[in-house]
């Protein structure tokens, strides 16, 4: 009976359906990560993982002292910095156009999101021509007091060049779930808000904005962790050279983890590396809900 009643709650169905998923999940994600962190205290070597031995916390205390690695921090933040609210506000505006009655709104919601189903080596390497110098794009950036130069091997614009792709192919995926939840918002709201005088921002302001907000958690939450992770774009910039090209500037967390832990097979000091990782990016989580939870 007790059994019965377990298997028709909504509760058990709802577990049952996410046992696949969290199987998954565990197998790929949870404990690659558990066995990363063993690791982060081994001096362990790629090619003879028998041989590790703990050592400790050396493994932090280098990192820790190493200024490579905070220039790979600090280069993961630029990107995040530029990329994230810029994709996050391109996402929720062209996501109340296509949420308008227009004509042909199906088709720019597909070409609006083809980018974030593109290979991204693909999308790298049209840039990578469309960036070089003498083109349209720059010559038009130039306009604006940007040099006219081949921006992804310039050491001053390479960085920028790796946020603007990651705009081009992130804001699709916002775009969709922005579109979703403007769909949810009832049009009482905006209707009321005719009748008592709103102007168009305002209702953009006072309606749309909070009714979105869990969904901007996401959205930004989502694409701060992509940003993060960012890896086959620079590894695409850096094809013909070093990774992290031009001179280390687009060197990033993920890129010092290759480079030490895959590259160098010491996979203990990588490890840790990704420990370190983890920790950032639950803290910067952390701090993004707590913000936005300040402003409700």
């Amino acid at each position: 009976m007790m059994f019965r009643k377990a298997r028709d709650s909504d509760f058990f169905v709802g577990w049952l359906f996410s046992l696949p998923f969290l199987i998954l999940w565990a197998w790929w994600f949870f404990y690659p990560f558990v066995q990363s962190f063993i690791r982060s205290f081994q001096d362990a070597n790629f090619a003879d993982l028998g041989a590790a031995k703990f050592i400790g916390f050396q493994n932090y205390a280098k990192i820790l002292h190493d200024q490579a690695f905070y220039r790979a921090i600090l280069h993961s933040l630029e990107i995040v910095l530029i990329a994230v609210p810029v994709q996050t506000l391109l996402g929720l505006l062209m996501a109340i156009l296509v949420n308008r009655k227009i004509k042909g709104k199906g088709l720019f919601r597909t070409l609006f999101f083809i980018p974030y189903i593109t290979s991204t080596i693909a999308v790298t390497t049209v840039f990578m021509m469309l960036f070089k110098q003498g083109t349209f794009v720059t010559n038009f950036f130039g306009l604006f007091g940007f040099g006219n130069v081949t921006w992804f091997a310039n050491t001053h614009y390479a960085l920028l060049f790796v946020a603007i792709l990651f705009i081009f192919q992130q804001v699709g995926f916002s775009m969709i779930v922005y579109l979703s939840g403007l769909q949810e918002v009832p049009k009482d709201l905006y209707e009321a808000g005719q009748i008592d005088g709103a102007s168009g921002y305002q209702q953009f302001r006072y309606i749309t904005v909070p009714f979105m907000k869990p969904i901007t958690f996401f959205v930004v939450s989502v694409a701060t962790i992509l940003g993060f992770q960012i890896f086959d774009q620079i590894a695409a910039i850096s094809r013909y050279g070093a990774l992290g090209s031009p001179a280390g500037a687009t060197g990033t967390v993920v890129t010092y983890f290759y480079q030490n832990g895959i590259r160098y097979m010491n996979i203990g000091y990588g490890s840790a590396a990704v420990v370190l990782f983890f920790i950032i990016i639950m803290i910067i989580t952390f701090l993004q809900k707590k913000l936005l939870d300040e402003k409700e």
